[in-house]
């Protein structure tokens, strides 16, 4: 080495020593780097998720019920979403998202450096963390493995996790996953949730400027949404477009356009809304079986009964009813007030106007002035108006039952483009009213009402509630005198009895106060008179008459006394109008069902349902109840149903008081049972009778459910010989009785 350097300047050797320092040195620190970057990638990936995990991956989706045509009347879920492919995603919609959130998505490897590189320096020039980074694939991972905090480690995992995410899957791989997981504001997650929630249909069919909409959200859900800061969500769009146009996705004059409209939302109504209280007894069932979170989480389809159109005619029988009821009890007052709470007006959001008004409903409005001759309305963003021609039911000034600050019930009559409603004045004295309707030949439950208001109260009219039935338990007992030889035009006395009771002797009387003296026993039904009824369940037996209600499908514990037979038993609106069922179906009753089928979220069988048929009666039996029941209508109690167009049966039913209101009835295909009354089981009113408080409701829905249907017709009666039971009828014994109407 000497030799090497004997002739050079000894400057110029200590420069190439020198650089041979440096160089070294420069080496040294580069491994160091190199290693202590190593290392700290190996730190921060030591505890990262498996992203092979994401092979098997589903995320969270919706439990969605549908009707009995497949459309969706309700759902369940934790987060709402609707799992889709990288097709049912349109093209306008892939642009639009990696237009704004990441141009280079088709050419990265799952971290963009210039881009990291160029937030960096305008969050130093800034002074704060303001530019955001990420790429949609990093974003995947964040969602999916990590926290949303903005830390330097995060970020690290972030990025590694994006590059395992890109070797191990293709870039449609990638968008699918993404766009199925994001979160999009009030309570959607995914694009295809969104496009349904804000548009009502689904991502395919997305314009321009609704796809660029949904594009703009990822960055901020709650700042940028197009509900609560529609002038926020407009900016945010049209940048969308923009940046689409830079990008060349779109033309100039397509731009131009789409920033041109407004912004339109045509919002999802909530699909439990139409029958929530059918929803709420699947859910308690589901729950039971499969547990909370596979029905919460699990993307169940669950295959019911109902039938949405009917359900829907259900729902406006009942409100519309429960409206004439209150009519005709004039006005009671009492109107909840915001002012004398202290609420200011305008922050007021009644919890009705969470769904868009629908002409024919019923809803609570916000009284905002009244003068002499007028009230003004408020109902979630449409205004009304009342005048003195609007309260002429209630006999009172308008101005002197209405306050600025009431909460006041109304009826929706037509809503118009331009912000305002027509309504008629309603009120809601806490009248209740439930109606059931069975399809005859299968069991199934067509349509469910529990209550006025499932938003005020979750308890089931319908299902849960039991209520003394009155008359309409009266079939019961004509049921087992028939089985047991009696015929339609067997006599039976209508005349004052006296009743030997444990507290002394009672004597009942029929509701009109009047006898008839020697009745045929169709007659006694369909005018539904109570001493032949007692009469006959003295003959036969009041345990007999239970026996036979129990074979119907009545499962209350009914006391083996005498005034059952005139309906001192408790029962529930489902129980009696399925139990009627077996008349039309000749003497088979089906048990109601609400389901037909649940599959899981790939469509595989969880469990199927089919109907349970049980012998109850005999056909013969049967037929001749149908006709007598079909008496009822024509000439009996419910007489104002003899101008329908259709063969009807049925039965009415009051209780003491006028607290509970009946009529269970029924086609050859349909039975309906509808029912009135407070919870607290208070008087309606005087004269409230079942064929005039509850009659009316079962009319209307029944009328609109059997249009454009072959409602086909009763099976005849056989002939046959009076039996022996009517030669005893009028010289039975009774034990003991109670009043009780028709």
């Amino acid at each position: 080495m000497s030799t090497l350097f004997q002739d050079l300047p000894k400057a110029e050797i200590g420069r190439k020593k020198l650089v041979r320092w440096v160089v070294f040195g420069l080496l040294v620190l580069l491994s160091a780097l190199v290693g202590a970057t190593a290392g700290l990638l190996l730190v921060y990936s030591t505890d990262l998720p498996q992203v092979e995990q994401l092979e098997h991956y589903r995320p969270s989706s919706i439990t969605e019920l549908y009707d009995d045509q497949g459309r969706v009347i309700g759902s369940f879920a934790l987060q709402r979403r609707v799992v889709a492919s990288y097709d049912d995603y349109p093209q306008v919609l892939r642009d639009a998202l990696v237009s704004i959130e990441d141009k280079d998505f088709y050419r990265h490897w799952g971290v963009n450096v210039w881009r990291i590189a160029g937030a960096a320096y305008r969050d130093i020039e800034s002074g704060g963390k303001v530019q955001g980074a990420s790429t949609l694939t990093m974003q995947l991972a964040r969602n999916l493995f990590l926290s949303p905090d903005r830390s330097f480690h995060r970020k690290i995992q972030e990025a590694l996790l994006a590059v395992q995410i890109e070797r191990r899957f293709t870039k449609p791989q990638i968008f699918t996953l993404y766009a199925n997981q994001i979160f999009l504001g009030h309570g959607v997650y995914g694009f295809e949730a969104a496009s349904e929630f804000y548009f009502s249909k689904p991502a395919k069919q997305l314009a321009l400027e609704q796809a660029a909409l949904l594009a703009g959200l990822p960055k901020a859900p709650g700042y940028y949404s197009p509900i609560n800061h529609p002038e926020r969500a407009l900016k945010r769009r049209n940048l969308v477009i923009n940046a689409m146009l830079e990008d060349g996705k779109i033309t100039t004059q397509q731009a131009a356009v789409a920033k041109a409209k407004a912004v339109q939302l045509n919002l999802q109504h909530d699909p439990n809304s139409l029958a929530p209280y059918f929803v709420e007894e699947i859910r308690r069932y589901l729950e039971g079986k499969y547990g909370t979170d596979q029905v919460h989480q699990g993307g169940l389809r669950v295959y019911t009964s109902l039938d949405m159109d009917l359900q829907r005619v259900a729902n406006q029988a009942v409100l519309d009813g429960l409206a004439a009821y209150e009519r005709r009890h004039r006005w009671k007052g009492s109107l909840p007030n915001l002012v004398a709470q202290g609420i200011a007006l305008d922050k007021y959001q009644d919890p009705d106007w969470d769904d868009e008004p629908e002409a024919g409903g019923y809803i609570h409005a916000l009284v905002t002035a009244v003068s002499p001759g007028s009230v003004m309305l408020k109902i979630s963003r449409y205004s009304a108006s009342l005048t003195q021609a609007d309260a002429t039911w209630t006999h009172k000034k308008l101005k002197d039952i209405l306050s600025v600050g009431d909460i006041v019930y109304v009826k929706v009559l037509a809503l118009s483009e331009d912000g305002k409603a027509r309504i008629s004045l309603e009120q809601d004295s806490g009248a209740q009213g439930a109606l059931v309707a069975i399809d005859n030949a299968t069991g199934e439950i067509k349509a469910l009402v529990g209550g006025r208001d499932f938003n005020e109260s979750k308890f089931d009219r319908a299902t849960q509630a039991f209520r003394q039935v009155g008359s309409s338990f009266k079939p019961y007992v004509y049921t087992a005198a028939i089985d047991q030889g009696a015929t339609p035009d067997d006599a039976i006395a209508d005349e004052p009895t006296t009743f030997e009771t444990a507290s002394g002797p009672y004597s009942p009387h029929n509701y009109d106060e009047r006898f008839e003296g020697q009745i045929t026993l169709r007659r006694a039904l369909a005018q539904s008179r109570n001493i032949p009824a007692l009469k006959l369940a003295e003959r036969l037996g009041i345990k007999t008459v239970i026996d036979y209600a129990h074979r119907f499908g009545v499962s209350s514990s009914i006391p083996a006394y005498l005034p059952v037979a005139l309906g001192s038993v408790e029962i529930t609106l489902l129980e009696q109008t399925s139990a009627f069922s077996v008349f039309p179906n000749d003497g088979v009753r089906i048990m109601p069902r609400y389901i037909t089928k649940v599959t899981d979220y790939e469509g595989r069988m969880m469990e199927e349902d089919f109907p349970d048929v049980r012998d109850v009666i005999s056909a013969r039996t049967a037929r001749i109840m149908t006709s007598m029941l079909r008496e009822v209508v024509l000439h009996g109690t419910a007489i104002a149903a003899a101008s329908m167009k259709y063969p009807f049966a049925g039965k009415t039913g009051t209780t003491n008081d006028f607290t509970d209101a009946w009529f269970v009835g029924f086609s050859p295909s349909m039975t309906c049972g509808v029912w009135m009354g407070y919870d607290e089981k208070k008087s309606l009113g005087n004269k409230e009778t079942g064929a005039r408080a509850a009659l009316p409701v079962w009319m209307n829905f029944m009328n609109v459910a059997l249009a454009d249907h072959d409602p086909g017709e009763f099976q005849p009666p056989p002939l046959t010989p009076p039996g022996a039971i009517s030669q005893k009828l009028d010289t039975a014994d009774t034990a003991a009785a109670a009043e009780e109407t028709h």
